[in-house]
């Protein structure tokens, strides 16, 4: 086990110059991309902007959740073979408080610029389908008490208190224990994790119900929580794929990582394609079976227009159910692709894609033309989806190359490294 510790060591701290370079080139990219979004406001009109905005914040921000997850999962089950790659998830936590900064615009124009802007039941005198407005709208009265502007900024920046208090807590630990090798950091996390598990499914599923669901705040259902927590992972699982591979080919993680390393994370990867496609298929086939117009409206707008006529969205729900199950599902059967490295990457970009299309399935459609049918998915506005995405994972990455060069590249002294650097299946 020494030997292997003497491994790690020597290959543990990243080149600094370089990962300055690489930080510098992102945050630059990341600005632009903002500012090219911002630059939409006199293009495109406000409400296109910001409801393109919010796709691109809900994106870094499920995936930055999703890494928590996987950390708070590590430490509860004391998970050995993932102890390599856990430090990696531990530096893209530091970019909660800048993903927090980067919501307060929206919350500042639906505050004091308009009030509907992309929430319509921020406007009470927002007017919905048959004349009626949303202050008389006897199903808002209902919800009302959680669909208010209070609780939605309290819930919201509430809940990234919650997790960078919590990110604060893993990270703190796992770093210190570099340098004591005391085994009582591992015990604080795994308490950690014990109620820091709790605390994120709670959160995550609040933020998902305020940021996405309740634009159309009529719809319900029973499972979009598990949805947004299925993306959540499987985003921080393809992130972190990447990010070996780029180690991998830097130089950092080779005598560190090994073929079953791969393995596992593409495993995980396959099983929560998955849960996905289970969690998904549920929500749709309990709606459909149920047919109550509550429920099937959602859908409705997704693939009818208001003649009858397929609309674009019924192509993208396609796209979806194909692109996001049967081809990662597929294409992970296979060994080769979960362990060899030009095959597993572009897998893991292709999850990424059309996990944002997916966001894009749920977030978009709530911006309706004249006769209430949902806009077109290739529509201009879709310009402004990628610059909100490219600025705001310039601004993650960036966080994230901050934060890599002020520790070891793995926890060289967490008690279970031995097994981790001699994982096998």
């Amino acid at each position: 086990m020494s030997s292997h510790v003497a491994t790690a060591s020597a290959a543990a701290v990243p080149a600094d110059s370089s990962t300055a370079s690489a930080a510098g080139k992102a945050l630059v990219v990341g600005l632009v991309g903002l500012g090219l979004t911002a630059a939409g406001l006199f293009i495109s009109g406000a409400s296109k902007v910001a409801m393109s905005y919010l796709v691109g914040i809900t994106y870094w921000t499920a995936i930055t959740i999703g890494m928590l997850l996987l950390v708070l999962i590590h430490h509860i089950v004391d998970a050995s073979w993932s102890v390599v790659i856990r430090r990696q998830f531990e530096h893209g936590l530091s970019a909660f408080k800048w993903l927090a900064v980067l919501f307060v615009p929206l919350v500042l124009a639906s505050l004091f610029y308009q009030h509907d802007l992309i929430w319509p039941w921020m406007n009470p005198d927002h007017v919905i389908h048959g004349g009626h407005t949303v202050g008389h709208d006897p199903l808002y009265v209902k919800k009302s008490g959680f669909l208010n502007t209070s609780t939605f900024i309290v819930g919201t920046f509430g809940s990234f208190l919650l997790w960078m208090w919590l990110s604060a807590r893993l990270r703190k630990a796992s770093f210190t224990q570099d340098s004591d090798g005391d085994v009582k950091w591992t015990f604080m996390n795994r308490k950690t994790a014990a109620f820091g598990l709790p605390i994120a499914a709670f959160s995550l599923t609040a933020i998902a119900i305020f940021w996405v669901k309740s634009l159309e705040y009529h719809w319900f259902s029973t499972m979009y929580g598990v949805w947004f927590f299925a993306n959540c992972v499987r985003g921080a699982l393809a992130i972190g794929v990447l990010i070996m591979i780029w180690l991998w080919n830097r130089g950092d993680f080779k005598g560190v990582l090994n073929t079953n390393h791969f393995y596992s994370i593409g495993m995980l990867a396959f099983a929560f394609t998955v849960f996905w496609a289970y969690v998904t298929f549920s929500q749709y086939f309990l709606i459909w079976n149920a047919n109550v117009p509550e429920e099937t409206f959602w859908y409705n707008l997704r693939e009818l227009n208001h003649d009858g006529s397929t609309n674009q969205w019924w192509y993208v729900g396609l796209v979806i159910l194909f692109g996001h199950f049967f081809v990662p599902f597929l294409y992970l059967l296979s060994y080769k692709h979960k362990i060899v490295h030009s095959k597993i990457k572009p897998i893991m970009i292709w999850i990424l894609a059309v996990i944002l299309i997916d966001l894009c399935y749920n977030i978009l459609p709530a911006l309706k033309d004249e006769h209430g049918d949902s806009l077109p998915f290739l529509s201009f506005h879709l310009v402004w989806v990628l610059t909100s995405v490219v600025g705001v994972g310039g601004v993650w990455v960036w966080a994230y190359l901050k934060s890599l060069p002020g520790t070891k590249l793995i926890p060289i002294r967490d008690p279970r490294i031995g097994e981790s650097l001699t994982h096998h299946e």
